[in-house]
């Protein structure tokens, strides 16, 4: 082989790219998830849902 194969680092190192990348996926969530805009928009579905639930109720 022309280099040495070291299992055990490249081992360590993907461990260290999925421990970084679970704990910024944590506040990256977060801030997509709960952003006033998701709150906006179901609010105004839930009024449209409830005017369209009127209209065929007339």
């Amino acid at each position: 082989m022309p280099h040495r194969t070291r299992p055990m680092a490249s081992l360590l190192v993907f461990l260290g790219v999925n421990a970084v990348l679970l704990t910024t996926i944590s506040p990256v969530y977060d801030f997509v998830c709960f952003l006033p805009y998701w709150d906006r928009r179901r609010e105004r579905r839930r009024k449209e849902r409830e005017a369209t639930l009127m209209k065929e109720s007339e």
